[in-house]
């Protein structure tokens, strides 16, 4: 008998990149505008390192609703687009598994859309664990939130009851979790990026990487390096 493939979704939750609504932490150090830009990179870099992943499907699910059109001129081929529904992330998030979860997929990840250098290799191990053993899988991020939820059965538990904005979001899930006997696994960390810092550190990362070869994240360092602000600090040419 023929074995059954298990059926693979991968989500990037993602904003319009408007000036003003997107990366707004990074205010004043760099402007509406470039952070509008610079989302968009993160988009494409994220997009380019995920279309590179085998029997894996892609999707973009967007906010506001009214961004379709947006989204279908700036997405990648092989990426379907839905919009997100829900008052706030947790009920969006929670939406998006039952929706796709009880549309056939044996397993769903989302990741965030602001690591623009997140590599693939940690979406193929989020599948894995959740084949082997785990209900839930989370990827850390050092601000206490988590940049990947991957799950095999609906969990909406897990989104009742969260601050979204506080720095407890991944113990508060774990606890969730815990509590109510759903077994989980943790993916190595990776930083997400929301402040002036972080876009520092994301530079210092790449800078002596070489130019002539691609890597996840390289648009998003281009731009950095083409902003007057690098230029002064780093001698960028």
């Amino acid at each position: 008998m023929k074995k059954k493939v298990a059926r693979k979704l991968l989500i990037v939750m993602a904003k319009e990149p408007v000036p003003g609504q997107v990366k707004t932490r990074l205010f004043p150090q760099v402007s509406p505008q470039e952070a509008a830009h610079l989302y968009l990179c993160f988009l494409h870099d994220t997009m380019k390192e995920m279309s590179a992943l085998e029997g894996i499907d892609l999707a973009i699910a967007y906010t506001p609703g009214r961004a379709g059109e947006t989204f279908a001129s700036i997405a990648l081929k092989g990426f379907l687009l839905f919009a997100q529904h829900g008052k706030d992330l947790g009920e969006r998030l929670c939406n998006i598994f039952m929706e796709k979860l009880g549309k056939g997929y044996d397993a769903v990840s989302i990741i965030n859309s602001d690591s623009p250098d997140l590599p693939r290799s940690l979406v193929v191990e989020s599948f894995r664990l959740l084949s082997d053993h785990a209900d839930v899988v989370f990827g850390p991020c050092d601000d206490g939130g988590y940049y990947l939820i991957g799950m095999k059965k609906i969990c909406p538990e897990l989104f009742r009851g969260i601050s979204w904005s506080m720095g407890n979001v991944l113990s508060k899930s774990l606890e969730i979790a815990r509590k109510s006997g759903i077994k989980t696994a943790l993916l190595p960390p990776w930083n997400d990026i929301d402040t002036f810092q972080d876009l520092l550190t994301f530079f210092n990362k790449y800078k002596k990487l070489p130019q002539g070869r691609h890597w996840a994240g390289k648009k998003t360092f281009l731009f950095l390096s083409g902003l007057e602000k690098f230029k002064m600090m780093y001698g960028c040419t």
